[in-house]
């Protein structure tokens, strides 16, 4: 029976799995799924449990879920929650009463919107209420003040926990408002006191992210922290606060931990990180008292992801895990074997009947002497005799891991599959490499990291395989930054262009974006800062607006209209000005999208008009 390739229908069939946890007595993991519905333009759910011995998954209704809950108390007796509360009256219609049918929005100060929301007035805020009280009754541990816990945007409930004495609550929040909130990551970690209300800042002394506090069963505190103030893609570290005394277990590792869980003998931690294009399992030991260093040892090897870690049971570690070719699933390690078994299969049919694209590692020589990794992704049924049409990949972030992740929109295998080669440079400012080549993009957008894309599109193409005429340049947000530069600097090396919520003027950018500590740190500082090297070279040399004059590709432009991390006026700069220049071009205007593309329909648009961009340039 002959197989089929993936197509953008069938990449929206896939049912993608996000673990809820585990029963008590750690028999049972839940799962639920999320399920495309098209038609219906949004997602079902499925509820199931399975063995953490293995076998077949059992469907379950919503009710049956039997997960342990991290915000109930030790003792029991109280419960943890969030809800919005309002704190400032920034709306037309709660300002004037008299007016109820306005929408407008009143501001003196900054932190006006963030991601895809205009700031109402309103905070997240961490309750407590006695286990079986009504929400209503609940006792708010931040009254009044103008704080967010959880965290805004994707906070959610790892931003609150429990002391192991059920007397104190441990929450993170950002005690900053206005211009401060925009241009600071300096989040924290606050210990409140449920019989005098008082609370106290644990983490005051650290200017950067303070972030996922979790306790040891001996009572030692883990959290994870960046150092540096307003660097959102800081070096990532495990500290350990026990007994007024803070330990970092991993100064002394040149990586950047993604997440962590306890070990259950509190003697060390599990983390995940990326490490050479993947994202692997690590064990760090936590000495304690004694004096010597944290020993770091990477416990998985191989061509995927280890997204998460869901629980750990004897000897064995219960994660999930992608790969370039793979959704999420379930998995079991081994620490003994060092060995995956794989629990759940998904999407195991659907992936039988398909032809699976081939992956490879390739490494190239930097025009400044470094190792690269470029992974290259082949289509399915490849054959070297023959010339494929090539894409190369430009990631976003820019600090982003190039790794083997499961991307229903920017998806290796749907691009391969459609007879296309990818290739995709773990290019300047990637972790996984070490700290410097981590650090090494900020302030240099137009730099080292569009000498090392040029240095993987040369190498590469001279493989027989690849046809050096049929070239693409594609990406999203830093990588739309990357195709709107590298339109006018490329020297023909590119045939079409591909842009997605990409950043066109990085001036514009500085005056429209929200999240200001990002632009600070990465573009080095204000536009009108003219004694300010690093920010006159993003402003001059490095924005591709001044550089748009030498456009002579056909572009694609991709742009959402709720995306305030990268707004709208980046995406309709560029396409007016590519109509202006009279080149072959085109938009794709998305009104609701952020940053992301999320509604099934649209994300089929999406994919559709991609690929058909692609037939009639490429």
């Amino acid at each position: 029976m002959s197989q089929q390739k993936m197509t953008p229908e069938t990449l929206w069939s896939l049912k993608r799995l996000s673990v809820m946890g585990v029963d008590e007595a750690q028999k049972n993991i839940y799962y639920k799924l999320k399920i495309p519905n098209v038609e219906e333009n949004n997602f079902d759910t499925e509820f199931y449990k399975i063995s953490i011995t293995g076998g077949s998954a059992t469907k379950i209704s919503e009710d049956a879920v039997e997960v342990v809950s991290k915000n109930i108390s030790p003792n029991k007796k109280y419960e943890l929650f969030d809800k919005t509360v309002r704190i400032e009256e920034v709306t037309g219609k709660n300002r004037y009463k008299n007016l109820p049918k306005s929408n407008a929005y009143v501001y003196t100060d900054l932190d006006i919107r963030h991601w895809d929301t205009w700031n109402d007035g309103t905070y997240s805020h961490v309750f407590y209420k006695a286990k079986d009280a009504k929400e209503e009754e609940g006792i708010d541990v931040m009254p009044e003040e103008p704080y967010y816990s959880p965290q805004r945007p994707f906070g959610g409930d790892e931003d609150y926990i429990w002391g192991p004495d059920s007397e104190h609550i441990y929450y993170v929040s950002k005690k900053v408002k206005g211009k401060a909130y925009a241009q600071s990551t300096n989040t924290d970690i606050y210990k409140y006191n449920l019989k005098t209300k008082n609370t106290e800042n644990l983490t005051e002394e650290n200017k950067g992210y303070d972030m996922q506090p979790a306790f040891s069963k001996d009572g030692a505190l883990a959290y994870l922290q960046m150092k540096t103030e307003g660097y959102e893609a800081d070096k990532n570290d495990i500290i350990i606060l026990k007994d007024g005394v803070k330990q970092n277990l991993t100064a002394q590792w040149d990586g950047t931990v993604s997440s962590f869980t306890w070990n259950k003998d509190a003697k060390s931690a599990y983390f995940t990180a990326p490490v050479d294009g993947t994202i692997q399992l690590f064990e760090v030991d936590y000495p304690g008292k004694k004096r010597k260093i944290p020993q770091v040892k990477q416990l998985s090897k191989g061509d995927f992801d280890v997204k998460s870690i869901v629980l750990q049971k004897e000897n064995k570690l219960f994660v999930t895990r992608t790969d370039m070719n793979h959704a999420a699933e379930l998995f079991t390690f081994d620490l003994k074997t060092k060995s995956f078994t794989q629990l759940t299969h998904i999407n195991d049919e659907v992936y039988k009947s398909l032809d699976l694209p081939k992956v490879e590692k390739r490494y190239v020589t930097t025009t400044d002497g470094k190792k690269m990794l470029v992974w290259l992704i082949l289509p399915p049924n490849f054959d070297a005799t023959q010339k494929y049409p090539t894409l190369v990949y430009a990631q976003g972030g820019p600090q982003s891991p190039l790794s083997q992740f499961y991307s229903f929109r920017w998806n290796f295998q749907l691009m391969a599959s459609q007879g296309y080669v990818v290739i995709a440079p773990n290019r300047r400012g990637m972790p996984g490499h070490g700290v410097e080549w981590n650090e090494a993009i900020s302030k240099d957008w137009g730099g080292q990291v569009i000498n090392d894309y040029l240095s993987a599109t040369d190498e590469l193409s001279k493989e027989s395989f690849i046809d050096e005429n049929r070239m693409a340049a594609v990406g999203a947000s830093f990588g739309g930054y990357s195709v709107f530069y590298l339109a006018g600097m490329h020297n023909k090396r590119f045939k079409t262009f591909i842009a997605h919520d990409g950043v066109f003027d990085t001036r514009s950018m500085y005056g429209t974006t929200e999240e200001l500590f990002f632009v600070n740190h990465d573009f080095g500082g204000a536009y009108w800062e003219k004694e300010n090297e690093d920010a006159q070279n993003t402003y001059g040399k490095f924005n591709p607006i001044n550089h748009v004059a030498k456009w002579d590709t056909p572009i694609f432009i991709i742009q959402g209209g709720k995306d305030y991390r990268v707004p709208i006026e980046q995406g309709l700069g560029a396409y007016q000005a590519a109509q202006l220049l009279g080149l072959k071009s085109k938009l794709l205007y998305l009104p609701e999208a952020n940053h992301w593309v999320l509604e099934p329909q649209n994300a089929l648009v999406w994919q559709h008009e991609f690929f058909n961009w692609l037939k009639g340039t490429l």
